[in-house]
């Protein structure tokens, strides 16, 4: 009876280890899985060699073909040329506008309107073309002057915002070659499963690419001169509220220095 107890009980515990270690197995094997993976995958990237930027949109280019993708190109090229122009035409178009009214009101103190006006006119900037026109008609009257400032303030505002019109049109022709490509490419697609006869990725894949790579064309461009567009926008805005403001203090100092001269006039 008792060496009876015995053998059940190292049965019992030779059962135990064994169930032990078999579930022991699959997690040895999981945890040597996973260790293997990270290297399996670091393996694979250090195979692949980093193809250069340019290189890289070259490929692209091709792949989307050149019609499509030319056509979106230009659309690039000629607009940033336009936002270029503009931009540095802002700039130049900048002036010291409290610099320039202190000129001005220290002109007319010394020498008058003349000395006024050819202070205006040799200075470089919308502002002071603007002050020279209202100089111009200072003899018809103070409310002349604010009428030619205004006048001649939306001239100088249409030559600030020439050119911005054909941005927005390569903004909206952009994308919409890129639409045009990916139409195109879905047909050629359709047109090679038809001869084909058979609906495999291989033959859909071409296609399709095309139609891919024309459309992100076309975004990124439109992205890009939009970018652009806004900025020349807020450009415009700072210029013209500068603008108004130098315009009504130029109305103060002319109204101020007529009511001197009227009183000097009295005198």
């Amino acid at each position: 009876m008792f060496l009876a107890a015995a053998a059940l009980l190292s049965i019992a515990t030779v059962t135990v280890s064994a169930q032990d270690e078999a579930a022991a197995e699959p997690a040895a094997t999981e945890q040597t899985e996973q260790a293997a993976a990270p290297a399996s995958l670091a393996e694979m990237t250090a195979g692949l060699e980093e193809v250069p930027l340019h290189q890289a949109l070259k490929t692209k280019f091709i792949e989307g073909g050149a019609g499509f993708m030319s056509s979106v190109i230009l659309c690039l090229v000629l607009g940033l040329a336009i936002a270029i122009e503009r931009i540095l035409y802002l700039g130049f178009a900048k002036t010291n506008t409290k610099k320039l009214l202190e000129g001005i009101e220290a002109a007319l103190a010394e020498g008058g309107v003349e000395a006024a006006k050819e202070l205006c006119k040799n200075t470089k900037g919308p502002v002071a073309s603007i002050f020279t026109q209202g100089f111009i008609r200072y003899d018809q009257g103070i409310e002349n002057v604010e009428k030619s400032i205004v006048s001649y303030g939306s001239v100088e505002m249409s030559k600030m915002e020439n050119g911005l019109s054909w941005i927005g049109l390569f903004i909206a022709i952009a994308p919409s070659l890129g639409f045009l490509g990916t139409v195109i490419g879905m047909i050629q697609a359709f047109d090679a499963i038809q001869a084909a006869g058979d609906i495999s990725p291989n033959v859909v894949a071409g296609g399709m690419k095309v139609a891919l790579i024309t459309t992100v064309g076309g975004l990124i461009v439109a992205i890009i001169l939009q970018l652009f567009y806004n900025y020349i926008l807020s450009r415009i805005d700072a210029l013209s509220i500068d603008m108004e403001n130098a315009s009504i203090s130029l109305i103060d100092i002319v109204a101020k220095y007529q009511s001197s001269e009227a009183k000097a006039v009295e005198k």
